[in-house]
């Protein structure tokens, strides 16, 4: 397998660019348009042809280069169907295989932080997007954000994983690259030591987080797979 995280600063997302050797097929988890020339180069550089373009949710600190990876490759969006992106060529539910030559993904819905959120499971890997991240995990207070639906998704879908799957989350503010679901089990902040649905509820009605600062940009493009800005 070829792996490759990358680092959009601005915003502090991750994109992942899983390839397979045998056929030099892949995937890019949760691009960004700004970073549109750096995946191209890279694709050529590792002589791999991109297939699908998976996005985690529609996403309100980002605009996605879904559309133009599209245009430009010939790549297919991959989206949740309840994430509001009908440009999307797949619309994918819970439990749906995508196959990449020798790889598989797994997707798994993880509402919560927006109703469309999925996570991508590998064999030893899952790809949380804003679901879970290390420490952590994504707010709830906008974008048909759920504490207690949010709480039910990490423990059913991501918690019951192997405990030593790899976490890569779709954002990281602290410098962190990857955990472990055993470890966001026994230290996460808001999930972690066996916190109960209440306290995690209370958790985040306490928070008070500033408004996203690119949301009201993000959101409509991002519904446009990243080609319409309102």
């Amino acid at each position: 397998m070829i792996f490759r995280q990358l680092f959009e600063t601005e915003t502090s997302t991750y994109t992942y660019l899983i390839g397979c050797e045998r056929t030099r097929r892949a995937v890019l988890i949760d691009p960004v348009a700004s970073e549109m020339d750096d995946y191209i180069q890279l694709l050529q550089a590792l002589n791999l042809e991109l297939i699908y373009t998976l996005e985690t949710h529609v996403h309100a600190d980002h605009i996605t280069a879904s559309g133009l990876l599209r245009e430009k490759t010939g790549s297919k969006s991959v989206v949740h169907r309840d994430a509001g992106a009908l440009c999307a060529d797949l619309l994918v539910t819970d439990s749906v295989l995508l196959q990449v030559g020798d790889l598989e993904f797994e997707v798994r819905h993880t509402p919560g932080h927006t109703s469309g959120c999925v996570s991508y499971v590998m064999s030893d890997r899952v790809f949380t997007g804003d679901a879970l991240l290390i420490g952590g995990s994504g707010r709830t207070d906008f974008q048909q954000g759920d504490a207690g639906q949010l709480y039910d998704s990490i423990i059913n879908k991501l918690f019951s994983l192997p405990p030593d799957t790899l976490v890569y989350p779709g954002h990281d503010y602290q410098g962190y690259t990857v955990s472990t679901i055993k470890q966001e089990m026994a230290k996460n902040a808001r999930l972690g030591s066996g916190k109960s649905r209440e306290d995690f509820i209370a958790i985040m009605q306490d928070l008070k987080l500033a408004y996203p600062r690119f949301i009201d940009k993000a959101l409509p493009a991002n519904r446009s797979c990243g080609l319409a800005v309102e």
